[in-house]
């Protein structure tokens, strides 16, 4: 019995075996996969989006170069700094339905940093309020983003009274632009010439150590120093500081892996130099300006810290951020000190020279398109409200003139039409 059940089940088996020879099965269709979103400036909708945060951040800076004048608090600069951002940016990108609204805003808060002051230095409406004086040498540093898109810019300039403009129908043309010499006008010579240099040098095929070499030249062509520390970004969607970086000041423990540029890649253009050692420190003012450190985790046990670091993981997941930006500051400066602590947040100290150094800091922002490297913020030292004359400075090297004669690619305003995009966003860049 036990033989002919096993038979019959050998035959059952032996028919269902044929039965799939004979009968094979289609193969499964894998799920399809969603289309990733291109985030590189090879899509026009993108290189767009780049495009309008940086309109925003010249803008801003623009205005607040206006505002910076004798007799005006430092904090209300940057406060008003921070509202035409936000303000601006609301404009733009405006969707009737909430499934497609776009983040916008600020992607570095406002600073303001005073003669030998180098970088961060943005004040709490809290603190006691520093004013600007005649003569001040001040560095402007801001960044904008529309939808995670960052465009940066910093900019050096000399605070003076504005001079009046007579009233009638044709009034005389402007007085020319005063005259600064000495290591003023040496550290802005500097300073412009390097990130000239450096925004003609990162183009795909070259490498950061170029830039590096480049600009060390430029520093000790002036007689001044480079500020250690400063390093330029590339930067991607919500990444104000991608891997591939470019540093100034190769010493120690300070080095950046070599890299080579691609297309479609944007970078921050990032140079300070000084005419003093080169080795800021921190002084007296309190950090203001923190980065959440998206790895790290921590069970934090102040409650007014947790609650802290709850509203910045909502409102600033990624990006730098001011605890101006909150409506308690004093809560706000009791909950960061334990997230600063276990290394949730990430500072960014306001760092000095000596006094009676001098410091030019200027940043501008690159995209690597088709067409070449464009550069969308930043005022070129011509445009500048002072005129910086250098003495007795020899010439560049012929290998760094042959660099900088050659052209780049600026912004320039858009004209209308019905023109249809190209990719890379090519068609409102001109030769300069």
């Amino acid at each position: 019995m036990a033989e002919l059940v096993n038979k019959k089940v050998d035959k059952i088996v032996n028919e269902d075996d044929d039965d799939d020879d004979e009968q094979e099965m289609p193969p499964l269709e894998e799920p399809k996969k969603e289309e990733e979103e291109d985030t590189s400036l090879a899509n026009s909708d993108v290189t767009t989006k780049y495009q309008e945060a940086s309109k925003i951040a010249q803008s801003t800076l623009l205005d607040i170069i206006s505002l910076a004048v004798p007799g005006t608090s430092i904090v209300e600069i940057c406060r008003a700094g921070d509202q035409m951002i936000v303000q601006r940016a609301s404009l733009i990108f405006r969707a009737k339905q909430k499934s497609k609204h776009i983040e916008k805003g600020i992607a570095f808060p406002v600073c303001i940093s005073v003669n030998e002051c180098v970088c961060h230095n943005s004040p709490l409406t809290t603190e006691a309020s520093v004013t600007l004086k005649e003569d001040d040498m001040i560095k402007i540093d801001l960044g904008v983003h529309v939808d995670g898109y960052i465009s940066v810019v910093a900019h050096t300039h000399i605070v003076r009274t504005p001079v009046p403009v007579p009233e009638g129908d044709t009034p005389p043309p402007p007085p020319p632009p005063p005259v600064v010499t000495g290591p003023r006008a040496n550290t802005m010579n500097a300073a412009y010439t390097a990130a000239e240099l450096a925004a003609r040098l990162i183009k795909p095929g070259n490498t950061n150590k170029q830039v590096t070499e480049a600009i060390k030249k430029v520093a000790e062509i002036y007689g001044v120093n480079l500020i250690a520390g400063t390093v330029m970004h590339q930067m991607k969607r919500y990444i104000i500081d991608g891997n591939k970086m470019i540093i100034l000041r190769e010493e120690g423990d300070q080095k950046a892996e070599d890299c080579t540029f691609e297309q479609f890649e944007v970078y921050a253009v990032d140079v300070a130099m000084t005419s003093g050692d080169g080795k800021p420190r921190e002084g007296d003012a309190r950090t203001t300006v923190y980065k959440r450190a998206v790895d790290k985790t921590y069970k934090m046990k102040m409650k007014a810290s947790r609650a802290f670091y709850s509203e910045v993981s909502k409102r600033f997941p990624t990006l730098p951020f001011t605890l101006r930006a909150f409506d308690d500051e004093r809560s706000a400066r009791m909950g960061v000190r334990e997230c600063v602590n276990h290394q949730l947040l990430l500072p960014y100290p306001v760092l000095y020279e000596r006094p009676g150094d001098v410091i030019a800091h200027i940043k501008f922002t690159v995209l690597l398109l088709q067409s070449g490297t464009v550069k969308v913020t930043g005022i070129a030292l011509s445009d500048n409200s002072t005129q910086y004359v250098s003495d007795n400075i020899p010439p560049l090297p012929e290998d760094l003139q042959t660099i900088l004669s050659a052209t780049t690619v600026v912004k320039k305003k858009k004209k209308r039409n019905n023109k249809k995009k190209t990719s890379g966003g090519e068609k409102d860049e001109e030769e300069a």
